[in-house]
């Protein structure tokens, strides 16, 4: 089904809003964890890259809307509903990997010495699913409206900060280990 691009683009701009209004509730989410893991003697690191990460993660919603509206980025059925299947299963997997960590799930990289590695729900199948549901949704997303520079755009600069955020994850959880295995 095709439509014309003013409704298309509007459609696609409340999709938009609608992800954007799932990452707050996710902030809200995460701010409750944090003190949760806070205050059982978790451990913060990696602060000086999440302001990278929300400046990235912002960009990507306002550049899929700014694309659309500015470029008239067509909306084409075989490519917009596939990659819309994309983000709504990035969507489940993302809710389903916080879910399997429960309070531990959030925003930031903290980590509670003495709690073990999550090997339950999707972690059962990869090390790190909700960055994998990120990179595909980050690429999906600007594509159910052919935003195809914000999919560029945001996938690279993503990459950037997934290696930074990996690297901190990684050493926080060597170092709790460390720490456990000398007290």
């Amino acid at each position: 089904m095709s439509l014309p691009f003013p409704v298309s683009a509007l459609l696609f701009t409340l999709l938009v809003l609608a992800v954007g209004l799932e990452r707050l509730a996710e902030l809200v989410l995460s701010t409750r964890h944090a003190q949760w893991a806070l205050a059982r003697g978790g451990v913060e690191t990696g602060r000086g890259h999440y302001p990278v990460m929300v400046v990235v993660h912002t960009g990507l919603l306002v550049g899929c809307v700014a694309e659309v509206w500015l470029a008239g980025r067509p909306f084409v059925p075989a490519l917009g509903w596939p990659m819309l299947a994309l983000v709504v299963a990035c969507q489940s997997v993302r809710w389903w990997c916080i879910r399997a960590l429960g309070p531990r799930w959030n925003t930031r990289v903290i980590v509670v010495p003495g709690l073990p590695l999550v090997t339950s729900g999707p972690y059962r199948f990869l090390p790190h699913p909700n960055y994998a549901a990120v990179v595909v949704e980050g690429a999906a997303l600007p594509l159910v409206h052919t935003a195809w520079l914000t999919a560029v755009a945001f996938t690279v600069a993503n990459a950037g900060v997934l290696t930074v955020r990996l690297r901190e994850e990684r050493r926080a959880l060597r170092e709790a280990a460390a720490t456990e295995v000398r007290a």
